[in-house]
């Protein structure tokens, strides 16, 4: 399947790192907004970097300018009534995807991951991180989230907002409460730029991906916050080792959110080991980055490598033609690897029953999610829980 959205030319990339550097970006393109603002994220709680964005969209709102918050249900609960009340009580079109409810599992799985921002046609934001206090250093000096976002001025910046666009319609979201959309200023020089998106009936980023590491000559570098490869993926990244290709995964270490991913993902790292993979997980903190690199393509964007983003989730990533954002990439990917632990395969055969144990439960937890899936038929766009409401 080709991806829906072609190579943009024209853009200027940045990868922006840790919240210290893109929360104040993004809150200093929502006060420049003249005409709109279209935010749209999957963890948005109630806190200090939650406050400061409510400010902020309610400031743009009193002063006129049109405001569409799209958060998912599941991933706001903690979004206390109290703010959701200050964003609809200045006139935010605000809009929950697909709500939780009693009924079959598949319904509830069906979450929208995405992480976007663009103000006015000029300026957006595409990467991992969500509007909690776990992504400012200030707010959790001791265990905030290390995490990427790409800062986008240029011509792909049509295809983020019509895309926030038809995601608001497939939610349910009114038509009417959508701005009328500027065309993006083209940069002059910039690099390329390729929306990817995971979508009903839509999985381009997993399918990008696996082709790049099977023509992968060089490297292929991945670092992500959850692993949980289907079979095709983890084959690919084993047969790219096997025929000499320097392959490296950078995952969380004991620093993380989810243990239970961690099991599940640690299942496959024999097998990864032996065909010469390299693992690392990273120490100081927990890293909820999503980066992958393969050759000179890079790919920033929301998508995770778990059953979650393959399956279930709605996902924005960047796909980059850009040999200064590459370049920005691989410092990042270095850094953070000057920071790991790598993963021994004689050490790892030492492990403890008890490790052993975790890892096998957690991994017929994720086996048993995965088959569930298919039986319900969630590979059929048809039995997508909002696709009535499509449009």
């Amino acid at each position: 399947m080709r991806p829906s959205h072609p190579f943009r030319p024209s853009n200027h990339l940045r990868i922006l790192v840790d919240g210290e550097r893109f929360l104040p970006a993004m809150l200093e393109a929502i006060d420049g907004a003249r005409y709109y603002v279209l935010l749209e994220t999957y963890l948005c709680e109630s806190g200090q970097v939650s406050d400061r964005f409510i400010h902020s969209l309610s400031e743009a709102a009193r002063r006129g300018v049109r405001v569409c918050m799209l958060l998912d249900d599941f991933g706001s609960l903690r979004l206390g009534s109290y703010d959701r009340q200050r964003l609809l009580g200045v006139g935010v079109n605000l809009l929950f995807y697909n709500p939780l409810r009693f009924g079959p599992l598949h319904r509830n799985l069906h979450r929208d991951h995405r992480k976007l921002l663009v103000t006015d046609g000029l300026k957006a934001f595409v990467g991992g991180a969500g509007l909690t206090d776990d992504f400012d250093p200030l707010a959790r000096p001791q265990s905030w989230w290390h995490d990427l976002m790409l800062s986008v001025e240029g011509s792909c910046i049509d295809d983020l907002q019509a895309s926030f666009a038809r995601i608001w319609r497939l939610g349910g979201g009114d038509e009417g409460a959508l701005p009328r959309l500027q065309p993006a200023t083209p940069t002059e020089p910039g690099g390329a730029a390729r929306l990817l998106v995971h979508e009903p009936g839509r999985r381009e980023f997993i399918e990008e991906l696996i082709a790049r590491i099977r023509h992968a000559r060089q490297r292929v570098l991945i670092s992500v916050a959850y692993f949980v490869p289907p079979r095709v993926l983890a084959a690919a990244l084993r047969g790219a080792a096997r025929r000499g290709v320097e392959v490296r995964l950078l995952l969380p270490g004991r620093n993380t959110d989810h243990e239970s991913v961690r099991y599940a993902s640690r299942q496959h790292y024999g097998r990864l080991l032996r065909a010469g993979v390299h693992i690392h997980e990273y120490i100081p903190r927990f890293t909820h980055t999503k980066l992958m690199i393969c050759d000179d393509w890079i790919s920033v964007g929301s998508a995770n490598l778990d059953h979650w983003t393959l399956r279930w989730n709605l996902e924005a990533n960047l796909d980059i033609r850009d040999p200064g954002c590459t370049d920005a990439a691989l410092d990042v990917f270095r850094a953070d690897l000057a920071q790991a632990e790598e993963i021994i395969l004689r050490e790892w055969r030492k492990r403890s029953r008890w490790e052993r144990l975790g890892e096998w439960f957690w991994g017929e937890i994720s086996a048993w999610l995965a088959r569930r899936s298919y039986r319900q038929g969630l590979r059929n766009p048809k039995r997508h829980p909002l696709a009535s409401k499509r449009s």
